[in-house]
């Protein structure tokens, strides 16, 4: 991964020339490979950080370097000026370092803790409230479903997109009532698999069950190869593996993990068939996935983002505003911001204006080169502190192993962006984990070390 895949690269894409900042994403590349070695090999399910380095790994390494060695970027972001390459990926240098520093803070910060052992009883699920999130669930599945049609759920993707688009214009909108769709039952399956571990409830194991399957197939007919988004997929079968207890022995963890990576780069690619009714697609060899694909424009639109704060065209947090405020109408908000993707295609002239934004884009947009600092070393910190949490309740049960399921690879799709259309269906999952929240504190028992 940090060796043998940068030099196949190297040998199997020419340099036709066009700058020297694909020395800057292969070391992107090498490093992001070296991270997610030692969390596989190390067998610790510190997901969090997995699906971060993950993210990095190939659409900010392997991708850009491709697509700057071969000169063909992604067809939806035309006419990149080569000059923007080198500092583009400087951004994403400088924020992966920045990541890297937050998450040392983190790792100093538990180790002064670490001088006190605590045993800590992890909240549990309320049985009443995930019935009712399961009752509300159904309905809301149910309601997509009449709104849509049969062709906004079986037909192909670009069919589907069309179906929701109609049924809601504003995206905003769009992919909450997507969200309601699909995770409030993606969370009361995740509730569910934590009370069958109940030895109150074992009388009532086989209703659970039962649950637990209505639920798996409602979200499949919903979540399903030929009409979603392969990221929405990839966030709901990754979330089923882990309430079966894909990571919770280091073994078990090391083929997960391995194998996640290995999907992300062979069966992802095989989804994209799925997109029209043809039904085919054509890569020439391995790396002709990433040459000109707009799936991977998330390193241009960095420039892009780098070029609208050059142009003196930023306005402090108004997409983060945006996007903290996406429940807020734009009936009662005519200049609501838009996505930062239509954001930066419309500053570009793009005629195709459905772009991602990544994390460094939209912090860019929103404060420039301070703001990409800040934001990686609060990025770092706050997810390494997710990951330490997360450890103890894969293995010992509660809400937090069912957050941990569901968020880390969630994560991808904001790191993706743009944040607006994500922020949304992460708002409805966090209700949803918060709803199910059993009633009972945590207890500590602290012993002097």
């Amino acid at each position: 991964m940090a060796a043998m895949l940068p030099l196949y690269l190297v040998a199997e894409v020419p340099d036709v020339g066009r700058s020297s900042a694909w020395v800057l994403t292969m070391a992107v590349l090498v490093w992001s490979g070296l991270r997610l070695s030692f969390l596989i090999v190390g067998g610790q399910p510190r997901l969090f950080e997995f699906f971060f380095w993950l993210f990095c790994y190939i659409f900010m390494g392997i991708a850009p370097t491709v697509q700057i060695r071969s000169d063909l970027v992604s067809r939806t972001t035309k006419a990149m000026d080569p000059a923007l390459d080198q500092p583009a990926a400087l951004i994403v240098c400088l924020g992966i370092f920045c990541f890297e520093i937050g998450v040392l803070v983190r790792c100093l910060i538990e180790r002064r803790r670490a001088t006190d052992s605590a045993v800590r009883v992890p909240r549990g699920v309320d049985v009443a409230r995930t019935v009712m999130l399961a009752a509300a669930g159904l309905a809301a599945s149910a309601y997509f479903i009449s709104k849509v049609g049969l062709s906004g759920v079986f037909g192909t993707r670009d069919a589907a997109f069309v179906a929701r688009e109609h049924a809601w214009p504003d995206p905003a909108m769009r992919s909450v009532f997507y969200a309601l769709a699909i995770y409030p039952m993606l969370i009361v399956g995740g509730a569910l698999s934590q009370l069958r571990r109940s030895t109150s409830l074992r009388a009532h194991r086989t209703t659970i069950v039962l649950g637990m399957s209505l639920c798996l197939v409602m979200l499949l007919i919903i979540v399903n190869p030929l009409a979603s988004a392969r990221y929405s997929l990839g966030t709901v079968l990754f979330a089923i593996a882990v309430y079966l207890g894909a990571v919770t022995t280091t073994s078990r963890s090391r083929v997960t993990l391995a194998a996640t990576l290995g999907g992300l780069l062979f069966l992802f690619p095989l989804a994209d068939a799925f997109r029209n009714g043809v039904g085919t697609f054509i890569r020439s060899g391995f790396f002709g996935e990433y040459k000109g694909n707009p799936d991977y424009d998330a390193f241009w639109q960095v420039a892009n983002a780098l070029s609208y704060w050059i142009d003196g065209l930023v306005q402090p947090l108004r997409q983060l505003l945006g996007s903290l405020l996406f429940w807020v109408p734009r009936s009662m908000w005519s200049d609501k911001p838009i996505d930062t993707g239509i954001l930066l295609a419309q500053y570009r002239g793009y005629d195709f204006q459905n772009l991602s934004a990544p994390m460094w884009a939209e912090l860019l947009v929103n404060g420039g080169v301070a703001a990409v600092v800040v934001g990686f070393l609060l990025i770092g910190y706050v997810l390494r502190g997710f990951d330490t949490k997360l450890l103890p309740a894969l293995s010992a049960g509660g809400v937090w192993a069912i957050a941990g399921a569901v968020f880390p690879v969630y994560m991808t799709i904001l790191m993706r962006g743009s944040l607006l259309q994500a922020t949304g269906t992460f708002a409805v999952a966090l209700v949803c984990v918060m709803f199910v929240l059993g009633k009972q504190r945590v207890q500590t028992v602290t012993e002097s070390a």
